[in-house]
C-alpha cells in the first residue's frame, strides 16, 4: 500500500474510532466536559433533557463536534440547549423542539472581549418554541467566524426570532428555512444587531417567517452591544439568493450603516417590500443609510405602498436598480420608492413554475430570468 495512503487511512480509522456514542444528558454532559480537539460525540437517537455545557474548545482544523449518531433519527431535545464561551466547535443533525424560552443559545458567557466563535451548525432543526415573549429559535450573542447551514426553524416565540444575532461578526447564514405562520406572525426571522457586522444570509427561504423576514439591525440597549457600541445597530450585511413569501414587511433596514439585499424573490409581501427604520437614537449613532435594493424579483398583490420610510433615516442614501416589479392583481403601478431607481424592469408575469404551490422558481419562458433568486452568480451560490 501507498504509504501516504496509508497514512491517510490509518488516520480516518483512528478519527472514527475515536467517535463517542452517548445515550442520555449525563452522558452528553460528561462526553463534552472531556472533549478535546478532534473529539466527535454521537448522539444516539432518542428524546433528551435541555443542558447546558460552557468552556469547550476545540482547535483550528481539529473543531470538536457533536452530532446525531443517525442522521434519519436524529436526537430530539425537548429543552433550551445553552452553550457558552465556546470555539471551534459544530453541531450536526440535532433536533430542538418544545423548549419554553430559546430553542439553542449560543453566547460569550458575558466576556465581551472573549467572543464565542469558529463555530458551525448544520443540518438542525428548531420547531416550536417559545411563547408569547421575546423567545428565539437560535440566539446568538456574541459569536464570530460562524456558519448556519441546512438548518431549519420553525415557530418560535411571537415577540422573538427565528434567528437572533447580538453584537455578532463574519458569519454566514446559507440554504436555510425559516417559516412561520400567517396569523398571528413572530416578530423577525432573521435579526442582525447590536453591532453585528459582515453577516451575509444567502440562498435561503423565508415562508411567513414573521412581521419582518430580515431584520438588518433593530433596536439593542447599550450594555449589550458588542464588543462595544459604534454608532450602528448593523454594518455590511448582504441579504442574497433567498426567496420571501408572505410577511408585513420582507426586509427592513433599522439603524443600519450598510446592507446589500440583491438577487432575491419577494411574494406577496402583506404591506411593505421593505422598511427604512432607526429605533435606536443614542447620541453619535448614524441615520440608517446606505443601504442598495437591486436585481431582485417582487410580485405584490394588493399594495400600493412598495416601502416605509421612518423618521430620522436617510433614505436619500440608498440605491434601487434593476428590480422587475410586477403586481398580480389588476392595472401595473410604479413602486413608490424613497429614491429614483435606475434600469426599473418588469411590469410583466415573471412566470413561476408553480407559484399556487410555493414553487418560485422561474419557468423557462421567464421574462425576468435576469432578476430574483435564480439570478444570483453561480460564484456566489
Amino acid at each position: 500500500m501507498n504509504g501516504g495512503r496509508a497514512v491517510a487511512v490509518l488516520f480516518a480509522f483512528a478519527a472514527g474510532a475515536a467517535a463517542q456514542r452517548v445515550a442520555n444528558v449525563t452522558e452528553l454532559r460528561a462526553a463534552i466536559a472531556a472533549a478535546q480537539p478532534g473529539t466527535v460525540v454521537e448522539v444516539a437517537p432518542g428524546d433528551y433533557d435541555g443542558w447546558s455545557a460552557s468552556d469547550v474548545h476545540g482547535a483550528k482544523g481539529s473543531p470538536i463536534v457533536v452530532r446525531a449518531a443517525d442522521m434519519k433519527a436524529p436526537p430530539v431535545f425537548r429543552g433550551g440547549v445553552q452553550l457558552s464561551d465556546v470555539g471551534h466547535l459544530e453541531l450536526h443533525g440535532l433536533v430542538f423542539a418544545g423548549a419554553i424560552g430559546n430553542g439553542l443559545n449560543i453566547d460569550d458567557g458575558g466576556t465581551f472581549a472573549t467572543p464565542s466563535h469558529h463555530l458551525v451548525l448544520r443540518d438542525l432543526a428548531v420547531r416550536d418554541v417559545g411563547g408569547k415573549g421575546n423567545h428565539d429559535g437560535i440566539k446568538l450573542s456574541g459569536v464570530d467566524d460562524f456558519r448556519l447551514e441546512n438548518c431549519t426553524v420553525e415557530r418560535w416565540g411571537r415577540g422573538g426570532s427565528a434567528v437572533d444575532m447580538v453584537g455578532c461578526h463574519r458569519g454566514i447564514v446559507l440554504d436555510c428555512t425559516f417559516r412561520d405562520r400567517e396569523q398571528d406572525p413572530a416578530a423577525t426571522g432573521v435579526q442582525m444587531k447590536g453591532g453585528t457586522r459582515d453577516v451575509t444570509v444567502r440562498a435561503c427561504r423565508f415562508e411567513h417567517a414573521g412581521q419582518r423576514a430580515v431584520n438588518l439591525g433593530g433596536s439593542t440597549g447599550l450594555a449589550y452591544f458588542r464588543p462595544k457600541a459604534e454608532g450602528f445597530e448593523a454594518k455590511d450585511l448582504v441579504v442574497e439568493g433567498c426567496t420571501f413569501v408572505g410577511s408585513l414587511a420582507p426586509v427592513a433596514f433599522v439603524g443600519c450603516d450598510g446592507a446589500i439585499v440583491r438577487h432575491n424573490t419577494f411574494f406577496r409581501p402583506g404591506k411593505w417590500v421593505l422598511r427604512i427604520l432607526q429605533e435606536t437614537r443614542e447620541p453619535g449613532f448614524v441615520p440608517c443609510r446606505n443601504g442598495a435594493f437591486t436585481d431582485n424579483l417582487v410580485v405584490v398583490h394588493g399594495l400600493d405602498a412598495s416601502a416605509n420610510v421612518g423618521p430620522d433615516t436617510a433614505p436619500a442614501t440608498f440605491t434601487f436598480a434593476r428590480n422587475w416589479w410586477f403586481r398580480d392583481d389588476g392595472p401595473q403601478r410604479e413602486p413608490q420608492l424613497p429614491a429614483r431607481e435606475r434600469d426599473a424592469a418588469g411590469g410583466r408575469d415573471p412566470k413561476f413554475a408553480d407559484a399556487a404551490n410555493g414553487d418560485l422558481r422561474l419557468r423557462a419562458d421567464s421574462p425576468a430570468k435576469q432578476h430574483g433568486a435564480p439570478s444570483l452568480p453561480a460564484d456566489r451560490r
